[in-house]
């Protein structure tokens, strides 16, 4: 494929889970583009669809368990909706990679590291034994794992909660994928931590230029580590745009409230600000702008449900507000 052509292009993305009683509008027309080595964030509360996106955009969503209402998602020029499982297991390991937030569910806790890493590298290249274990000692390395060689002969429940999700993260990066999917890879880890496995997974992204996607509800970190940002709520796309523009100025109050909640944007010895209320239920239809319930700036045209707007005449900055401004409310 083209270097001008996204690694990831969903379009206009409708899916439903069916449930006793109904269906779940889990993913409600969103669309979205990753570009060849860009780290891009996709933000908002739980059950907003950021993990369905993520699993979907490299079909590891069961086919029989959804389904689709619109919309398309190319991976790699490859047609994720259409594709056969033969075909979308030679991308992922390979071409494309993911990282969950577990690794203890995401590594088998009965066999060694080196065993797990040595599997998955021959199972995406031709290697021999010994120079896939010399691979796996290699990309450890880079995520700074003093003694690789070492670790390989531990199993996961020998290491930290930091070192296992270096691990998974070497892995991911083992057959050189032009994407990676991050879903919330840090949550379980402390903040320092936190910030060391992040800050690698940058760095090793942008020596071979692979992009990612990185999921998270912490607008913190997507204010560090992303270029762009996509911010969902209730299975849409409420506001995209640069990031530092975004965070900086945002224009759906749905942004406002998630950074309103940020301990910098807080007085001292003055409780975080929460947003009141819960996502919607999904099982119900949402006809207008999902937030109204909880937003402070509701009125009867939020009945309708909003295009994306283009902000400050800027075609890459959107948001789905019939709010033309907001004045900040904070004191």
């Amino acid at each position: 494929m083209k270097m001008s052509e996204p690694v990831l292009d969903i379009s206009d993305l409708c899916i439903e889970f069916p449930v006793y009683g109904g269906a779940v509008r889990a993913l409600d027309g969103i669309s979205l583009t990753v570009g060849h080595g860009e780290i891009v964030g996709i933000v908002g509360e739980s059950g907003c669809g950021k993990s369905v996106t993520a699993l979907l955009s490299l079909g590891l969503l069961a086919k029989e368990d959804y389904r689709v209402l619109g919309g398309r998602v190319l991976l790699l020029g490859t047609n994720v909706l259409a594709a056969s499982e033969r075909r979308l297991g030679a991308l992922r390991g390979s071409r494309a990679a993911m990282i969950f937030q577990e690794p203890l569910t995401a590594l088998n806790p009965t066999r060694r590291i080196g065993a797990q890493m040595t599997e998955v590298i021959r199972r995406h290249q031709p290697l021999g034994k010994a120079r896939a274990r010399a691979l796996a000692i290699r990309v450890l390395g880079e995520m700074r794992i003093a003694d690789a060689a070492d670790v390989i002969r531990r199993y996961p429940f020998e290491l930290s909660g930091g070192m296992r999700q270096r691990v998974l993260i070497a892995l991911a990066f083992s057959g050189n994928p032009a994407i990676l999917v991050a879903d919330e890879p840090t949550t379980a880890l402390d903040v320092t931590v936190q910030r060391q496995v992040l800050t690698l997974l940058r760095e090793r992204a942008r020596r071979s230029q692979t992009a990612v996607v990185l999921i998270t509800h912490d607008m913190g970190i997507v204010s560090l580590y992303t270029r762009r940002l996509y911010v969902m709520y209730a299975g849409r796309i409420v506001e995209a745009g640069q990031t530092r523009d975004v965070l900086g100025a945002p224009a759906h109050p749905y942004t406002r409230a998630l950074l309103d909640g940020l301990p910098e944007h807080a007085r001292p010895r003055t409780a975080l600000r929460a947003i009141k209320g819960t996502v919607p239920d999904l099982r119900e239809p949402q006809p207008g702008c999902p937030f109204v319930p909880r937003c402070p700036y509701a009125a009867a045209r939020c009945a309708e449900r909003p295009p994306m707007f283009i902000q400050h005449g800027d075609p890459n900055w959107r948001a789905a507000c019939w709010l033309g401004h907001m004045e900040d409310p904070r004191p």
